[in-house]
């Protein structure tokens, strides 16, 4: 019973998803983003436990910051959130190769773009920040469709259909359960392969400084460009103004030949790119997912320590 329950759930979403898809298409992108901004102002008033996981996130990585300042940016995020919702489901007949560039300013990622172009394999990195769909429908846009990493949907109606949008134009879309020869097989024959790197890893991650704290990051980005000796690119996307338009930031470029092919120069390069990730947040806070639970799992010493406390107070 609690199964088919689910089913139908699953299902109901589904359809509540495409109907908003079908009247998205009937107005200008910039009028569905005013509508979907006005959503999210009240998502964030009505949604209290995601309001509140955001702004616990934003008052560790912010210290300094007034909580008048940091419920602006949970608002704005949550706002924000929305609005790239309404875009993923409008991108296909928007970025299209005759006029991406009236919403894409890609100035900043010029050096990343000329390596792709030149049919050199590339690793890009970005976060849960700006619209990290943009960024591979840019790429498809250009002639050079990248192969995305990602996580499915639970969901498997929506998951569908997502994906189908995802690879309309062109792109790739690899699970992480078959990433590894699916992307080795795609990087070396020159696609560039995209990763959303600001995940929680799990108590297998490398644990690296965000915003001050430890988080878990996946190992085997580094790993990957190590063993292939293939740069790893770090930008996102973010919006520019309250419309439709976007500019390109490539904050980082690291070259695996510069570190050791070991643990140690493993956990150095996925520090950098974390690094880099917290640079393109610092450039636009409120575009940033803060209810994401990126500082889940805890590195080991502190899981001693709280263990240790608990014996204690027993």
């Amino acid at each position: 019973m609690r199964a088919l329950v689910q089913q139908l759930v699953w299902l109901l979403q589904y359809v509540a998803l495409r109907m908003a898809e079908t009247a998205l298409q009937c107005f200008p992108i910039d009028l569905n983003l005013k509508t979907a901004r006005l959503a999210g102002r009240l998502l964030y008033r009505l949604d209290r436990r995601h309001r509140e996981r955001a702004l616990e996130n934003l008052r560790a990585s912010f210290p300094r910051t007034d909580e008048r300042r940091l419920q602006e940016i949970a608002r704005r995020s949550c706002e924000h959130l929305v609005m790239v919702g309404a875009e993923v489901l409008c991108l296909p007949r928007l970025m299209q190769f005759n006029r991406f560039l009236d919403y894409v300013d890609i100035a900043g990622g010029l050096d990343g773009i000329r390596h792709v172009a030149a049919g050199r394999p590339a690793i890009l990195v970005t976060g849960h920040f700006g619209n990290w769909e943009l960024v591979g429908f840019s790429m498809a846009a250009m002639g050079f469709p990248p192969t995305a990493i990602a996580r499915p949907l639970d969901n498997p109606y929506l998951n569908r259909h997502i994906l189908r949008i995802r690879e309309r134009t062109g792109q790739r879309i690899v699970f992480k359960e078959g990433m590894t020869e699916e992307a080795l097989a795609d990087m070396r024959r020159g696609r560039p392969v995209g990763f959303i790197a600001d995940q929680d890893a799990g108590r297998r991650g490398f644990f690296v400084d965000f915003f001050g704290r430890k988080a878990s990051a996946y190992k085997s980005i580094a790993y990957l460009a190590l063993e292939e000796n293939i740069p790893i690119f770090v930008g996102g996307a973010h919006r520019v103004g309250t419309g439709f338009k976007y500019r390109v930031e490539m904050v980082d470029r690291i070259d695996p030949a510069g570190y050791p092919r070991s643990v140690d120069g493993a956990l150095a390069i996925t520090a950098r790119y974390t690094a880099g990730i917290e640079r393109l947040v610092r450039l636009a806070p409120g575009q940033y997912l803060w209810v994401h639970r990126r500082w889940k799992t805890r590195p080991p010493e502190e899981r001693k320590l709280a263990d240790c406390e608990l014996r204690i107070a027993d």
